[in-house]
């Protein structure tokens, strides 16, 4: 497999012949979108890597955390879904898994019959609480060299970002120009 030093400059030379050929290409942008994608993909290549031990993937453990830090340790399907950036196929997958390893349950609300909870069992409490601390050197380590000020930063431009991109529908697209 290769470096991910190598993949990023193999990408800066290649946005660096396709500006010669297209001078309106935004090339920073480009950049800084691939490196997003290509950092992305690693950290989660790493996650998956130091959870297979556990015996348990990405999604799983994205959803059990989220219902780990919630106030009453519940959330909707929907929720989940949206949260996790999982399809409603999916997320009934992953709460299958999770409901028959005991780490949650699944049931009608009691303020709404119709609506489905799920909820963390305390044995999914004591599951989140072994498995998270072996991964904090990793997480760490990643951020070696980055100040608390990098970091500060660092979070406000993801922030930044994110909130463009939550605001992306109000650019036109290429099939609206004229």
């Amino acid at each position: 497999m290769a470096r991910l030093g190598d993949c990023i400059a193999m990408m800066d030379e290649g946005i660096g012949r396709v500006s010669q050929v297209i001078p309106d290409m935004p090339a920073a942008e480009a950049r800084l979108t691939r490196l997003l994608l290509m950092v992305g993909h690693t950290f989660d290549e790493a996650v998956e890597q130091a959870l297979k031990p556990s015996k348990i993937n990405h999604s799983d453990f994205l959803t059990l955390m989220i219902l780990y830090s919630r106030p009453d340790g519940s959330s909707t399907p929907g929720e989940l879904c949206e949260y996790t950036s999982q399809g409603a196929t999916n997320m009934t997958r992953i709460a299958n898994a999770l409901v028959k390893r005991g780490l949650i349950t699944r049931g009608a609300s009691e303020e709404d019959r119709r609506r489905v909870v799920i909820r963390i069992t305390p044995a999914g409490r004591r599951f989140v609480q072994k498995l998270l601390p072996p991964l904090f050197p990793r997480v760490s380590a990643a951020f070696v060299g980055f100040s608390d000020t990098d970091k500060r930063s660092f979070s406000r431009l993801l922030r930044k970002l994110a909130d463009n991109l939550d605001r992306l529908d109000e650019v036109p697209s290429p099939k609206d120009a004229p």
